[in-house]
């Protein structure tokens, strides 16, 4: 599959910039962490996530076939497909499993999209949502292994870079791969970025140690957003070119992270958004005295609001 050059998340940088928002960065310290860190609040982005430059890039990089678009998502992307789509003035149909819950589910609804709801996992709906594709000729957008897809998630860190983003290190949660396959395909071995996966959805870890079509077990707090049963083969590609590994780390640091960005920052994430910090405040990462550190906070779709 080809992966996405720099000059590829340039012009996808340029194509979809009419329709998202630049999301604000910050420095800002935390309690328990040395260092001041470099935030990059991809999380108030249009839909909550990171996911809506993909699907723009994808869905303004050629014609869109009249029976619109299909997704099948664990939420985040569902809604980000189907407001890009909306948008632009083409049907949509979005595939979720009922754990996608229903803060999700209400999201994707709100753009008029339609929306199918099916028993079982993300993996299910994918076979929904090709058996869709197939009889109807409406075009597909992928979740995260696709080049379209990629290039539109590196423009975050492109982005970022024009920014002044003054970083050695960048902490990236992984779910499917979508988000860090844009950073290494962006930044090429110029940043050293770092995979941060839930040890219940270690999909990234578990294509390193056995293989790039290795299956894992979806579950934990962050599956609706970070359970994808396999990782994408273009993560997977660069993963092993640029020689990255993965830190796999336990619920409870993750629901950590999120209280203390609620309670430090005061910004409320779901908890695949607090996943890349909980590297660093549950102690799995420990960077160098003089490392400079950055976290991507990616997502903003809680199944509950914020604790008061």
């Amino acid at each position: 599959m080809m992966i996405p050059t720099p000059d590829d998340i340039r012009a996808a940088a340029v194509r979809i910039a009419p329709h998202v928002r630049r999301t604000p960065v910050m420095e800002a310290r935390l309690p328990g962490i040395d260092r001041v860190l470099h935030f990059k609040f991809e999380h108030v982005q249009i839909t909550g996530t990171f996911k809506l430059r993909g699907a723009f890039n994808t869905l303004l990089s050629g014609p869109v076939p009249a029976a619109g678009i299909v997704a099948a998502s664990g939420g985040n992307h569902g809604a980000a497909a189907a407001y890009a789509a909306v948008s632009l003035g083409h049907p949509a149909h979005i595939f979720v499993p009922e754990y996608a819950g229903p803060a999700k589910i209400g999201l994707i609804r709100a753009t008029g999209a339609a929306l199918t709801v099916v028993e079982g996992t993300y993996a299910e709906a994918v076979e929904a949502a090709t058996e869709y594709r197939d009889r109807t000729g409406a075009m597909e957008i992928h979740a995260y292994d696709a080049p379209g897809t990629v290039a539109g998630q590196g423009t975050v860190y492109s982005e970022w870079d024009d920014q002044g983003l003054e970083a050695d290190t960048v902490l990236v949660a992984v779910g499917g791969g979508g988000l860090i396959a844009g950073a290494l395909a962006w930044w090429q071995g110029r940043r050293k970025v770092v995979a941060v996966e839930p040890e219940l959805s270690p999909t990234l870890h578990a294509a390193l140690a056995t293989g790039p079509d290795t299956d894992v077990q979806v579950g934990g707090i962050a599956a609706n957003a970070l359970g994808a049963r396999r990782i994408g083969r273009i993560a997977h590609d660069l993963a092993v070119a640029q020689g990255i590994g993965s830190i796999l780390l336990p619920d409870d640091a993750i629901a950590e992270a999120q209280r203390l960005l609620w309670t430090g920052l005061r910004q409320y994430v779901e908890p695949a958004g607090a996943t890349a910090l909980a590297a660093l405040t549950s102690g799995a990462y420990v960077p160098a005295p003089d490392e400079r550190v950055a976290v991507l906070l990616c997502g903003a779709n809680p199944a509950e609001g914020p604790p008061l």
